[in-house]
């Protein structure tokens, strides 16, 4: 049976993702700062008190699963807030970054001894990120720290290829979730399903591309 890790796995597309990944037969970890009731009836196992932005939780993450292989990392854990030129909130940017962008990585670097030759790692980004699509501007943090994020995604999959080990960088679409106040085009059960085919279809071959969750890749 494979193994799946989902970080923010409490609600929106991070507890879709476990839905539907338990249902394909996926040993499915799941971790978040806090559980939800939707969570929990899962029965999957759940990792509670992980905050991706802390090197010492990320840290204690890694002691709770050594020993277990993964297949499949899937970093969703993120944090949005809105800034304007007017209204430059600095420490909330830096805690986008520490989550959107070093968050990632750090748990990626800290779970790297559970994974191995065929693992996947799928980095939940943002278009938002992109730096050729960005007619609106606005949303600084956000906007800064997914395209910081894009950047790590890529050298990851450079730096392992050579261990056989896939990433994709996956834009899930605009999802109506918590996050997003509930707006957006799609529900979390369908980016959820294009997010996992995405990731199904990736191999070294591809690897380090930048994904809409319907196929589309998106420019840098």
């Amino acid at each position: 049976m494979a193994t799946a890790l989902i970080t923010g796995a409490n609600r929106g597309i991070g507890l879709e993702l476990c839905k539907q990944l338990e249902a394909k037969g996926f040993d499915v970890i799941a971790t978040c700062r806090k559980s939800s009731p939707e969570l929990d009836a899962l029965g999957v196992r759940v990792e509670t008190g992980i905050d991706v932005g802390s090197d010492d939780v990320v840290k204690t993450l890694a002691d709770r699963l050594k020993g277990v292989s993964i297949d499949w990392l899937v970093c969703n854990a993120g944090v949005l807030s809105s800034e304007s030129l007017d209204d430059l909130d600095f420490d909330r940017i830096r805690r986008q970054f520490e989550v959107n962008s070093v968050g990632p990585l750090r748990v990626t670097k800290a779970l790297l001894p559970n994974l191995k030759k065929g693992s996947k790692i799928a980095l939940i980004t943002s278009r938002m990120g992109s730096i050729a699509d960005n007619g609106s501007g606005g949303m600084y943090g956000y906007r800064m720290s997914k395209a910081a994020l894009n950047a790590a995604g890529k050298s990851l999959a450079i730096d392992l290829k050579d261990r056989g080990i896939a990433v994709v960088i996956l834009h899930p679409g605009f999802v109506r979730t918590d996050m997003t106040g509930g707006n957006g085009m799609i529900g979390p059960d369908e980016s959820a399903r294009g997010l996992i085919e995405r990731i199904e279809e990736l191999k070294l071959e591809t690897t380090g591309t930048f994904r809409h969750m319907n196929g589309d890749e998106l420019p840098w």
